[in-house]
């Protein structure tokens, strides 16, 4: 697989100046009214792309806390902004059928005018499958399976192709996803797996997305380089983004205070609970530019209920410092 040629996936390489912002809306306790002005708020602060996560409970803390939809949230925003990429982070391949998905990111991207990006990832979160009826799978490895078998059927349908199928999970009788776009839909895949994700990664994405620190991203693009060496796959074309919790303030403390409130509003996790990058302008540019001495070239920066409107107003500080 080539680089496909589409400004919405960006560019490879280690250029700091070139990294590009995104916001990751976490929807938990998100009204459609807040969600909104909080999306045409990261738009005019000149954020490149706008994201939210695909769960249909809270995966912190009340389970049953009010929960936006991914995928109908996303063809919301489309319709409300101009510019920015979109995105779910990630879609759960354990959700939907891989038809329906193909379906759903061509009815987004003509929305849009053009500006999907599609999410995939293989879905972890065993209780909103028991609340809803859907199959979870036996293990992981059965998950990334049926996220390898997704992923295939999906690019053959974005593609235009008419498939039949009959593999191990899904089942297709000429089926088609059209209006076809105009420019190939950039499939981002989400996950840091060593054996099989990122396999799948170094085989279907033109996005791969990750978390953890600096040396746990080396590590980890390390082993898809790897992966790319074995399926004859050039790893510059693929575009590498991490997500991160930051807060901008003007000083640590202050930022680490704004953290340690929302952590604890959502309940969040010990090891989960502390934000990647806090401080000052400067001091969240100097944490970017490691990722970028990795390759990585797209940050998404996690937003959650109360969105943090100043982080985002103060994100074309960090740019500027990136780019000085």
């Amino acid at each position: 697989m080539g680089r496909i040629e589409d400004p919405r996936i960006g560019q490879a390489g280690t250029d700091v100046t070139a990294m590009r912002l995104g916001a990751a809306f976490w929807l938990q306790e998100a009204t459609w009214p807040d969600l909104r002005d909080a999306a045409r708020a990261v738009e005019a602060a000149g954020f490149d792309s706008i994201w939210v996560d695909d769960h249909l409970l809270n995966d912190e803390g009340d389970p049953a806390a009010p929960k936006l939809e991914g995928w109908t949230a996303l063809a919301a925003l489309a319709a409300v902004t101009s510019r920015v990429r979109l995105g779910l982070l990630v879609g759960a391949n354990t959700l939907r059928n891989p038809g329906l998905v193909a379906k759903m990111a061509v009815t987004v991207d003509e929305i849009s005018g053009g500006r999907l990006v599609l999410g995939l990832g293989s879905g972890w979160m065993e209780e909103e499958h028991r609340a809803f009826g859907f199959e979870f799978g036996a293990s992981p490895g059965e998950r990334l399976d049926r996220l390898e078998e997704s992923a295939g059927l999906i690019r053959r349908l974005l593609a235009g192709e008419r498939v039949t199928h009959e593999g191990r999970f899904y089942r297709f009788e000429g089926a088609v996803a059209r209006p076809v776009p105009a420019a190939p839909l950039p499939v981002l895949i989400g996950g840091s797996g060593r054996r099989k994700t990122l396999r799948i990664v170094a085989e279907h994405a033109d996005l791969w997305n990750c978390y953890g620190d600096p040396a746990e991203v080396a590590d980890a693009s390390a082993v898809l380089e790897a992966h790319c060496a074995a399926v004859g796959r050039d790893p510059a074309t693929i575009v590498r983004t991490v997500t991160l919790n930051v807060v901008v303030r003007d000083t640590r403390d202050a930022a680490l205070a704004a953290f340690e409130a929302y952590a604890r509003r959502h309940a969040m996790q010990p090891g989960e609970d502390s934000p990647d990058l806090a401080g000052l302008p400067a001091e969240v540019a100097e944490g970017l530019r490691a990722f970028a001495a990795l390759g990585v070239t797209e940050s998404y920066w996690v937003l959650g209920v109360p969105w943090d409107l100043e982080t985002v107003r103060r994100a074309a500080e960090v740019r500027a410092l990136l780019r000085a």
